[in-house]
């Protein structure tokens, strides 16, 4: 593997190594992606399907109104996708004990099975790479990334992330 130049230069700033970051970030990405990208293809399902599987699955009985507020989509984006996944048996709906006019979402057992193929070749990825990385670099990955998160939003995010 190429070494990342890492230094405790404060030139790191420098407008070069923000665009090489910038570039990581979409490399990264591109191949965080490709398999479940691949997996969604065979159900013929995009990256929105993917998002709202993950989001019910780590947020089992949360409500449409949180679920967009998480994935800031417009209501109509979110009703086709989460229409497909209800009418193919991914998601189900029921109605809030408290305010039966809440929906509340859940995986069925398709939807938890399909979570769980993407997320393991994701989960397997991340694994490798924080292997290769060592411990102060993943916790300087997880602290870059909640610095990524706008400031208004990061508490949510975060408490969402490591108090579900």
């Amino acid at each position: 593997m190429t070494d990342v130049k890492s230094t405790n230069n404060p030139l790191f700033l420098r407008e070069e190594e923000l665009r090489q970051s910038i570039e990581l970030l979409f490399f990264a990405y591109r191949d965080f992606t490709a398999g479940p990208d691949e997996i969604l293809k065979e159900y013929k399902f995009g990256r929105a399907h993917h998002r709202v599987i993950h989001f019910i699955g780590r947020n089992e009985g949360m409500t449409v109104s949180e679920l967009l507020d998480i994935l800031r989509i417009t209501k109509q984006s979110l009703s086709r996708v989460l229409s497909t996944l209800i009418d193919r048996g991914f998601v189900e709906q029921r109605a809030g004990k408290v305010d039966r006019r809440q929906r509340l979402l859940y995986l069925t057992e398709s939807g938890q099975q399909l979570e769980q193929k993407i997320s393991r070749v994701q989960r397997d990825l991340v694994a490798k790479a924080f292997r290769e990385a060592g411990g102060d670099a993943v916790a300087g990955y997880r602290q870059v990334l909640a610095g990524l998160i706008d400031e208004k939003d990061r508490d949510m995010a975060l408490g969402r992330i490591y108090n579900p």
